[in-house]
C-alpha cells in the first residue's frame, strides 16, 4: 500500500526556515521503499513522505521527522 503524509511548519523568520531545512537535508534520504523531501516555501518547512509498507513505518518516520525537527529548533534557539 502507498502511504504519504505532508508536514507543514510555519516559522516567524525565512532564515529560520532556511536553517532547518538545511539541518533536515540530510534526513532526505530514505531506505528503500522510503521517498523524503523537505523544502522551503518562505517562512514554509515541508516535509512530504511517500512510501510503500505499514503505517507503523510512516508513524515511525514522521516520529523521527518531528524529532530531528525539535532538536534543531532548539539548537536555533540558542544561537
Amino acid at each position: 500500500m502507498e502511504l504519504r503524509a505532508r508536514v507543514r511548519c510555519l516559522y516567524r523568520e525565512e532564515r529560520v526556515a532556511e536553517a532547518l531545512v538545511r539541518a533536515l537535508s540530510p534526513d532526505n534520504v530514505g531506505g528503500k521503499g522510503v521517498e523524503l523531501r523537505t523544502v522551503r516555501r518562505g517562512r514554509e518547512v515541508i516535509t512530504t513522505v511517500r512510501m510503500e509498507g505499514r503505517i507503523e513505518t510512516l508513524l515511525a518516520t514522521l516520529d523521527d521527522l518531528l524529532a530531528c525537527t525539535e532538536a534543531a529548533e532548539g539548537l536555533l534557539e540558542e544561537v
